[in-house]
């Protein structure tokens, strides 16, 4: 075993100290070999070559150290030949110079790729311990420097490329395959090359291409027209970048676009005469306008450019609306107006501006702008709501109805005086309950539901309570029937709605004399009631009240009606007189002059209903009239409304008087918001309480800060707060 081992190691030492002798001329030799192959390979002689015997050729070079002697050989080799094309495509004509630089450059990938596999040895060891450009690497870089940087055909390459882009934007058609072969191989190059010898001066060119080609259609096209010149121009770049240029490119060309055709005339194409964004909103042009908004989004500041010109002619146009005179006549169609132009904006925001919240929330904005701007507003939108829960939303199905309805509550949203609103909903509610004229008691609820939701319990409580003393109302009115009915006879029916005082609006007493039967049971119900509930007064508000009237006229035609509580009174006067004056009815009525004006108004003047006759003829009512029954009245209907009540604008004075109600209204309000505030905080200071009590009310309204500052007066009157002694602008809380 020990001689065995002794064996090996002096075999080991031998090999150690045997020496290769290689013959000088081997290297010389072999490179001729490899050298006459690498020429065969470039002129296309190669499927005479050995592969198998070259690769040995070039290990054996390698690995008998001559591995400088071949890397050299072969970058030498390769320039040759590369010089020697780069005169053949140089000696190329016209449209064959990109041609000839294609298939040269196809030939140089193969020849390449065959010389990799002969020098792989090379590649992986020589090249590596050396820190040498591996062969595939090597053969682009001498591509590069010998063929593409070569002088007479690099300005030359760039020059063709360019002209070829230019002809395929003025509509010519290419080759696409072989520009996009020639510009792979800058890319192939690497990014350095496609970027300088191309992509740079591409660029450049095309913001020029586009800053002239922009000013020439801005100053010849309208705004539309020009926005879809922009579009396809853009799409044109971004499909040529599909298919043959560096997906990298893309964000670059789409930003020289949109830099020239459309940052550069942003302002000048919105304000376009007669054809810009406003043009486009008036004439609801929602695919221009969707095309402006998609591209401006692109730029900077471009939504912002459309969003702010929108504004602007939104608050101009609603404010043009809301002091229109001839608007104001009618508030139902002012109203309307509001909501037509509400649901114009929103379908251009759906429609073409990708339902932007930022472009919604400057809709809502400027509607809160400009609705505000009119006092009325409040008390015109609760006779739009009126207007429609008495008649015009009859026959209309539940779901439009809630249409209708979520509207109004879009409108009341921009209210910046809801309690305004509220008076006025309870004045024309109470008269829709009395006189039975709503279409839909479930349309009714609804809207209070929504009013709850969007304001509170406190908000409607009181509406709530009008319609629960509805329901007691009929309990009442059967209790009473089924306690009289058989002494009452075949006389006149009463239908009486107690209204229990706070819930319903305040009104003013107003005494007239009923006709006598009706006065009888009048006495009678208030005997039931009052015997059926202690501790309660009731007071009658005659003028809120209605009545139906069988009438026989001249020629014994007969109708039933329906009129108001004053004008049954009017009429039964002419059951004991053929002609009475104006005088006479006032004195034997009591009912207050004006009311009876138009009671007597609605009588003699309305064509159509004119029970009585007047004379003289004419349509105001006088002093010294005189008025009789009209014998020659005829109507196709045996029921014949009079005067219904409807919900009409308050005059000015009544207008005065509402908003004092409400003021007073306010007051408590503000001094509960302002003891909240400082039993909370304890001690604060002015224009902090001012800001915090405006913030709790704005729900409701918008609170004045000199009436904030008399309600903290009166509380330190009060002694629920008191002035800092060292700063007066510093209060705190007492109570």
């Amino acid at each position: 075993m020990s001689n065995n081992n002794q064996k090996k190691r002096n075999f080991q030492i031998e090999a150690f100290k045997h020496k290769v002798v290689v013959d000088p001329k081997y290297a010389d030799k072999t490179w001729k070999i490899l050298e006459h192959a690498i020429h065969e390979i470039y002129n296309h002689n190669a499927s005479g070559l050995s592969f198998e015997e070259l690769y040995r050729n070039a290990y054996n070079m390698v690995l008998h150290k001559f591995g400088e002697k071949l890397y050299s050989g072969l970058v030498s080799t390769m320039t040759f030949h590369l010089k020697e094309i780069s005169k053949s495509i140089e000696a190329s004509q016209g449209g064959l110079f990109l041609e000839e630089l294609n298939k040269r450059w196809t030939d140089h990938n193969k020849a390449l790729q065959m010389i990799r596999d002969i020098l792989m040895y090379m590649d992986r060891t020589f090249i590596p311990s050396t820190n040498k450009t591996p062969v595939h690497e090597l053969g682009l870089n001498l591509w590069r420097d010998n063929i593409i940087h070569y002088s007479k055909i690099q300005t030359r390459l760039l020059n063709t490329l360019l002209e070829l882009v230019l002809r395929e934007r003025t509509g010519e058609v290419i080759d696409r395959g072989l520009m996009r072969s020639v510009i792979k191989m800058l890319m192939d190059l690497g990014p350095s090359v496609y970027q300088e010898d191309f992509e740079k001066p591409f660029l450049e060119v095309s913001a020029d291409f586009y800053r002239v080609e922009s000013q020439k259609f801005i100053e010849c096209c309208d705004c539309g027209d020009y926005l879809k010149k922009a579009e396809r121009r853009l799409n044109e770049e971004i499909e040529r970048v599909s298919h043959y240029l560096d997906s990298k490119s893309e964000a670059k060309i789409t930003n020289v676009v949109e830099q020239e055709m459309i940052a550069n005339h942003m302002l000048r194409l919105v304000h376009m005469e007669n054809s810009g964004l406003v043009n486009m909103l008036l004439d609801d042009k929602y695919a221009d306008l969707g095309r402006m908004y998609n591209l401006f989004h692109r730029v900077p500041n471009g939504l912002l450019t459309i969003r702010d010109v929108m504004t602007t002619h939104l608050r101009e146009t609603g404010k043009q609306l809301v002091t229109d005179p001839e608007k104001l006549k009618d508030p139902v169609e002012f109203v309307q107006c509001l909501l037509d132009q509400k649901d114009k904006y929103d379908k251009i925001i759906t429609m073409a501006f990708n339902n932007d919240k930022t472009f919604q929330n400057a809709l809502n904005s400027s509607f809160e702008f400009f609705i505000n701007l009119n006092g009325r507003s409040p008390e015109f939108i609760s006779l739009f709501v009126d207007d429609k829960l008495r008649k015009g939303l009859k026959g209309v199905s539940e779901e439009d109805v809630e249409i209708v309805l979520d509207k109004v509550m879009m409108l009341f949203r921009y209210l910046q005086e809801k309690d305004v609103y509220e008076k006025y909903y309870k004045q024309h509610l109470a008269k829709r309950l009395l006189s039975g004229k709503t279409v839909s008691d479930d349309a009714e609820r609804s809207l209070i539901v929504k009013l709850k939701t969007e304001c509170g319990y406190q908000f409607t409580s009181k509406l709530e309570g009008m319609f629960t003393d509805m329901k007691t109302s009929q309990d009442t009115m059967h209790g009473f029937y089924a306690a009289h009915g058989s002494e009452l006879g075949d006389g006149p029916t009463l239908v009486v709605h107690v209204l229990t005082t706070g819930s319903w609006p305040s009104q003013t007493t107003v005494t007239c004399n009923l006709p006598s039967e009706m006065t009888a049971l009048c006495e009678k119900f208030r005997s039931y009631y009052l015997g059926t509930h202690t501790g309660r007064r009731l007071s009658w508000q005659t003028n809120m009240g209605t009545a139906d009237l069988k009438a026989t006229f001249g020629k014994g035609q007969k109708h039933e009606l329906n009129v108001s509580t004053y004008q049954m009174c009017v009429l039964m006067l002419f059951n004991n007189s053929d002609r009475l004056s104006y005088k006479e009815i006032e004195q034997a009525t009591e009912i207050p002059s004006s009311d009876l004006k138009r009671c007597l108004q609605s009588l003699a003047c309305v064509k159509g209903k004119n029970v009585l006759r007047k004379e003289p003829m004419s349509k105001d009512i006088a002093e010294d009239d005189a008025f009789l029954v009209n014998d020659k009245f005829s109507s196709k209907f045996y029921k014949v409304k009079i005067g219904t009540v409807v919900a009409q604008k308050e005059s000015e004075p009544e207008k005065q008087e509402t908003r004092q109600r409400v003021e007073e209204d306010r007051k408590p309000q503000i001094e509960a918001a302002i003891v909240r505030i400082m039993k909370s905080r304890r001690v604060l200071d002015h224009n902090n309480i001012i800001a915090e009590v405006t913030k709790q009310l704005q729900s409701r309204f918008l609170a004045n800060p000199s009436e904030i500052k008399k309600r903290i007066e009166s509380l330190i009157e009060r002694d629920f707060l008191e002035r800092d002694n060292s700063d007066r602008r510093m209060y705190r809380y007492l109570a």
